[in-house]
């Protein structure tokens, strides 16, 4: 694990660790089924940064001022918080053009998280297609 990553996560509740664990561990688990290479971990913004090679970064975070949510961010000049809202509205909370929150009291959706992993990781592959490809 990144240093920075590792200390600023060390701040935290284990509740939240834990969750930001899980999520951290599904960008490795979607960049090894996906093919997608190295997944390079950092700190940016003050945030845990993840990206592959031709891929669009993600990034998680905790807020002390919504302490009950959790956030994966995506670049707000993509297209990805609109296909997830598109795709998943019903059941992610996606906010504005960049993030997604989770409640720490509630199980992820795995399955939808790991999906938009996937898009995110793939972005500059399959920006041109309508949904993403989905």
């Amino acid at each position: 694990m990144n240093d920075g990553v590792k200390s600023k996560w060390e701040g935290y509740s284990p509740e939240v660790r834990e969750k930001l664990f899980v999520l951290r561990g599904l960008v490795y688990e979607v960049a090894k089924e996906d093919g997608l290479g190295p997944v390079q971990e950092s700190l940016k913004w003050g945030e845990a940064s993840y990206a592959v090679k031709g891929g669009s970064p993600i990034r998680f975070d905790w807020k002390e001022k919504t302490p009950d949510f959790i956030f994966m961010y995506v670049i707000c000049n993509s297209r990805l918080a609109e296909t997830y809202r598109e795709l998943y509205g019903a059941k992610l909370n996606v906010e504005g053009k960049r993030a997604v929150a989770f409640n720490i009291n509630n199980d992820l959706p795995l399955e939808i998280v790991k999906d938009c992993i996937s898009l995110a990781l793939k972005y500059h592959q399959i920006k041109h297609l309508p949904l993403l490809g989905k």
